[in-house]
């Protein structure tokens, strides 16, 4: 499983919600926690790996020895938002970047759990900010969205590399045209959102 780099379009797709959830969707959720720990993630959204579906994963720790800090959510809302705090974050669709982001402290977030449960937690701090980041990008939004003026100046050259790498794969083939992008998005949300 490939992790997309930005600008790849699937970032900024606005994720549908998943209608059944089935073995397809299963495997899809222990690839995504397999890819989350291959690159180093503590969370990782569907549209991130291509799937412009309302799921991602989280460790907040990172640690595939840790499990039992895994969660699944499965079309998500973030029901209240409280506090505030800036604190760095980085993406995997964006390496080596990195920058200070506003955020609130405490979140309470409903979601469908792998059993077909609703869950319903309360996360503050880091936990809070991975679950926004991971919410954020099922909304079509990345984590330079965000940034002030001044942050992403700083950034820009970083950005302008990504866009130069992404724009170099699509023309030798390694990466899908904006076109077939398309096509692959609607071929998704007909398996996972009807």
């Amino acid at each position: 499983m490939k992790v997309l780099s930005y600008p790849n379009p699937v970032l900024f797709h606005k994720c549908k919600p998943v209608t059944s959830i089935n073995q397809q969707l299963r495997d899809l959720i222990a690839e995504m926690l397999q890819t989350m720990y291959e690159f180093r993630g503590v969370g990782l959204a569907a549209n991130q790996v291509g799937y412009p579906i309302q799921l991602f994963v989280m460790n907040e720790t990172g640690d595939f020895e840790k499990p039992e800090n895994e969660y699944v959510f499965i079309n998500p809302v973030i029901l209240k938002r409280k506090g505030n705090q800036v604190d760095q974050e980085g993406c995997l669709s964006f390496p080596e970047i990195y920058a200070n982001v506003n955020r609130a402290e405490l979140v309470e977030i409903e979601s469908i759990a792998i059993d077909g449960s609703i869950q319903k937690f309360q996360w503050k701090d880091r936990p809070a900010t991975i679950v926004q980041h991971e919410y954020d990008h099922l909304n079509g939004i990345c984590f330079v969205d965000r940034l002030s003026e001044l942050s992403l100046h700083e950034i820009r050259e970083e950005l302008a590399d990504l866009k130069i790498n992404y724009e170099g794969d699509v023309r030798l083939g390694f990466t899908p045209s904006a076109e077939e992008t398309k096509k692959r998005i609607a071929d998704l949300e007909k398996q996972f959102c009807e």
